[in-house]
């Protein structure tokens, strides 16, 4: 038998296989190398790469939010992005959890952030060091620039602690940016609006969350009487949900009960005229201010804005119903006297009506607001009787007085 010459052969081949592994080696390192400098930003979307490796990111989206970046940069973009571990093993489980916000249900309960705020961000550094201060209070004037003398004095007087948000109806914003206070405030400008309208659309409850209370006001206040920090240690002393600084004798009185005391730090309940008042707990007498300067508690704006049609601008008849949002009323709502403004009843927002039938732009604001009262008292009327119906109760005859 010839001695097999297999292992002899075998021995001879190596070293040539292991010269061709060698310039093969080098060959595909000097392509890949000129490859990479030609050609920077190769498409990551064009690579023919297992879809097992791209579960969750949309590789032309990330090129598109990304553009410039190397095939390596996206490669780390993408690897930044995947982050959770479950984004591998869920990426084919639908979400859905009914108990969030509607329309969010699809959305991973960790992930709802139901709240916001007016706090303003800087455009650069980390988010958690925008904040030296996170207001506590919200301020609201709903302004013509002819009244800024008051809102100057009024603003002075706030500090930090305090939000400050304009409603403009004239359209005048930019005029303001002569007070340095007003570079740090909030305007909002839509013309020949109340402060009603821009409230039910801009003070959203969940919007305005994380104040303790909120200052809805007109803009012919004199405050040189009153201070805003001590107002809100009165309110907190009393238990007031909701409350009005009291008017100064010279001021445009409507109701007795907003008239300031000089014998009391807060009163709840007045001597009104003859006959209006039925029951002594309820408006005008007790549970009860008016609707030029009102501060609200969090959770009694909560009430009061839902309370707040949509198309009834003025206001009108709110003021008598807003003991609904709080019990008992006649303890937690009032008028703060210690701390006392003027009401000088400029009727700027009814010279923004509209000259018709020869009759002057006030004479039809005028008119709408009667007619918003009595809309108001016959809705809120309605849906009471409705409700108590539903449960097979008799309604009261009158629920809105």
């Amino acid at each position: 038998m010839l001695p097999s010459t297999s292992g002899c052969s075998l021995n001879l081949r190596r070293p040539n296989q292991r010269m061709r592994l060698i310039v093969t080696t080098l060959l595909g390192t000097v392509f890949g190398f000129i490859l990479g400098v030609s050609s920077p930003t190769l498409s990551l979307s064009k690579v023919n790469l297992p879809s097992r490796f791209f579960p969750v990111i949309d590789l032309t989206y990330l090129e598109d939010k990304y553009p410039g970046l190397s095939t390596q940069a996206l490669l780390n973009v993408w690897s930044s992005l995947k982050g959770h571990k479950y984004a591998l093993k869920l990426n084919n489980t639908k979400i859905y959890a009914p108990k969030n916000p509607r329309g969010a249900e699809t959305l991973p309960p960790g992930i709802i952030n139901p709240e916001s705020d007016l706090y303003l961000r800087r455009l650069w550094g980390l988010p958690n060091d925008d904040l030296l201060v996170k207001p506590r209070y919200l301020v609201t004037f709903t302004v013509g620039y002819d009244q800024k003398d008051n809102i100057d004095a009024a603003a002075k007087k706030l500090s930090e602690n305090f939000t400050i948000l304009l409603f403009h109806y004239d359209g005048r914003t930019s005029e303001w940016d002569e007070f340095e206070w007003s570079k740090r405030a909030i305007h909002v400008s839509v013309h020949k609006q109340t402060k009603w309208w821009y409230a039910k659309r801009f003070l959203h409850p969940d919007i305005i969350a994380p104040y303790d209370y909120i200052f809805i006001w007109d803009e012919d206040l004199g405050v040189e009487n009153f201070d805003f920090k001590k107002y809100i240690k009165l309110v907190k002393k009393h238990g007031l949900e909701i409350s009005q600084p009291g008017l100064a004798p010279n001021s445009a009185l409507t109701w007795e009960m907003t008239r300031m005391r000089n014998d009391k730090e807060v009163h709840k309940k007045t001597e009104e005229r003859p006959g209006w008042c039925s029951d002594p707990h309820l408006p005008p007498c007790a549970a009860f201010v008016e609707i030029m300067a009102p501060v609200f508690s969090r959770d009694a704006w909560r009430c009061v804005w839902h309370m707040i049609q949509n198309d009834l601008v003025h206001g009108w008849g709110l003021d008598f119903a807003l003991r609904k949002c709080v019990q008992p009323a006649h303890e937690k709502i009032g008028v703060v006297d210690a701390q006392w403004v003027v009401h000088q009843s400029v009727p700027s927002l009814g010279n923004q009506g509209l000259t018709e039938n020869g009759k002057a732009p006030w004479e039809g604001v005028r008119l709408r607001c009667r007619n918003e009262w009595t809309i108001f008292q016959n809705r809120l009327n309605d849906a009471e009787i409705v409700y108590y119906k539903s449960l097979g109760i008799e309604p009261p005859n009158s629920t809105t007085s």
